[in-house]
């Protein structure tokens, strides 16, 4: 049994961490291959990297969610004019991140959609 005091506290202390944890904004792709003039390889590369950087982004976007949460005042009745306004501020700043990063991921993955769409028209033109 006292084998799990010490495993009970690290994992405590990593979720506390991680919690406190600067989140890491992802690298996007470089820009998706011209669907018109792109080969298979090309295109399913492309894929690949997309689907790492969404993957990426839905980390980000969690640690995001992890941030507002740890900064949301636990009971905003207590606080001061200036703590209220100091948090306030913060949910802004966390949620405009937020906000940002979704809409980055969208106009990324609508570009490499675009371009899978014109590979796919040429393909089925092609045969």
């Amino acid at each position: 049994m006292k084998a799990w005091t010490p495993l009970t506290l690290v994992l405590a202390l990593g979720a506390a961490a991680h919690a406190r944890a600067t989140c890491s904004y992802p690298q996007a792709p470089a820009p998706p291959p011209d669907g018109a003039t792109a080969t298979k390889e090309q295109m399913v590369e492309a894929a690949h990297d997309f689907k790492r950087y969404n993957g990426e982004m839905n980390t980000y976007l969690d640690c995001l969610k992890l941030e507002i949460d740890a900064a949301a005042p636990k009971d905003p009745s207590k606080l001061s004019a200036d703590e209220k306004k100091k948090a306030d501020e913060q949910q802004k700043v966390l949620a405009q991140k937020n906000n940002a990063a979704v809409d980055e991921l969208q106009a990324n993955v609508g570009r490499f959609n675009e371009q899978l769409k014109i590979y796919k028209a040429k393909a089925a033109a092609a045969k």
